[in-house]
């Protein structure tokens, strides 16, 4: 088995959270009664470039299908990131009509909306044909592919090059980075700008944020090994930024080589060296997380049982893949929690992938008044407390990651 990025073989496994379904596969009621497909979740470190990774078990086309139910717009605080960052791009780099911008991985046209409201030329490349679908009824032209240095080649001879390609949470998506990098150096105008937001590998290990794991993400990136990644293709960062986002996020600006207005900022060396000051190009650095995510799962389970004994009733929030993670490495299924809610129309019906929890409607707290609900995507907690006011009949709030929290 070898490195994605560096073709050195991997040896240091970082974590194994045993076999599981793809985080993205939910059932309807029929498929209950099949066979589920599994396979290892096992990441790997790579002691030569530090890409944290996992192996190519499924091809992309096979996690990502047309009818993909991730829809980018149902997340209001996410709808408002994007909002945010597209007036920071539009400002900082005065683009206009003139301008054209791209973005992969466009989802349901969550961002570009606020690109084209602007009224600058916008293309967003989206290879699941649902949300592509749903983009283009916001008016935003939606390219059906998987992007890559084929793609990028199609784009140039008929459009021209991009001023700014966007390109957020993606990145961990593609099994062939290499491919995906060098995509991006085509593309661009001689002065273009690619940004990219990814979660940060630093918070994975220091928080313990191991369901963040899933076949989905092929990648765990740091600031360290994207540089290497993206230098072998011809391009340089220029700025990062810490965000919030995903439980913390970087927000990394790349150019040309041969680009000559976007001066380094201080901010690549200082997350370099704080990268480095953390250990991140070192195998000590990732030896503990499996024996810390051991301890999650252990405490979840003390607690589902617990209730269970106790003739409470447990209810999940957010059919997140990051919770698909959670609940299987942890064998929960639906004898311990009753259903999980979502406000996702396109989940809503189904059932979770391994646990066969039933997907319903927010409405069913409401209804059923569980005594507890877990929080499955912790990163946007606020958003979901601040929305669902559960003590009113006297539940409480609970999340697992980074540790047992009832609230």
């Amino acid at each position: 088995m070898n490195c994605r990025h560096c073709n050195a073989q991997l040896s240091h496994v970082l974590i194994d959270l045993g076999h599981q379904p793809a985080s993205n596969a939910y059932l309807t009621s029929a498929m209950l009664e099949s066979s589920e497909v599994y396979a290892p979740l096992k990441t790997f470190v790579c002691e030569e470039c530090w890409l944290v990774q996992l192996p190519s078990y499924h091809r992309s086309d096979e996690l990502f299908t047309p009818d993909y139910p991730y829809f980018s717009s149902v997340s209001q605080g996410w709808v408002d990131h994007a909002k945010r960052y597209a007036e920071a791009m539009i400002a900082r780099f005065h683009l206009t009509e003139e301008d054209w911008v791209v973005e992969v991985a466009s989802n349901d046209g969550y961002l570009l909306q606020f690109i084209k409201d602007a009224g600058i030329p916008c293309t967003g490349i989206e290879p699941t044909a649902s949300t592509a679908a749903a983009a283009r009824v916001k008016g935003i032209e939606s390219v059906e592919r998987f992007f890559g240095v084929e793609l990028a080649r199609e784009l140039v001879a008929a459009r021209g090059h991009a001023s700014l390609t966007a390109a957020n949470n993606v990145l961990a998506h593609v099994p062939d980075i290499n491919d995906f990098a060098e995509g991006f150096s085509i593309l661009l105008a001689p002065e273009g700008i690619a940004t990219f937001e990814f979660p940060h590998l630093v918070n994975l290990i220091n928080q313990c944020q191991f369901d963040t794991i899933y076949h989905e993400h092929y990648s765990y990136l740091s600031l360290t090994a994207v540089t290497k990644i993206f230098a072998a293709k011809g391009m340089r960062i220029f700025d990062v930024e810490k965000i919030p986002t995903h439980g913390g996020s970087l927000r990394v600006y790349l150019c040309l080589n041969a680009a000559t207005t976007h001066p380094e900022t201080p901010a690549v060396p200082l997350i370099l060296a704080e990268e480095g000051d953390e250990g991140v190009n070192t195998s000590q650095y990732y030896e503990t997380l499996a024996v810390r995510a051991e301890k999650i799962k252990l405490d979840l389970l003390e607690f589902l049982i617990t209730q269970k004994k106790s003739g409470k009733s447990v209810a999940a929030y957010g059919a997140a893949a990051k919770g698909n993670t959670l609940l299987n490495f942890a064998g929960v299924h639906s004898d311990l929690i009753d259903f999980v809610c979502d406000a996702a129309p396109s989940k809503q019906g189904q059932y979770l992938p391994g646990s066969h929890i039933p997907i319903l409607s927010p409405k069913a707290l409401y209804e059923r008044k569980p005594d507890f609900v877990l929080i499955l995507p912790w990163n946007i907690r606020e958003e979901i407390v601040s929305q669902h006011r559960v003590g009113d009949w006297g539940a409480r709030f609970v999340v697992a990651v980074p540790r047992l929290e009832i609230f």
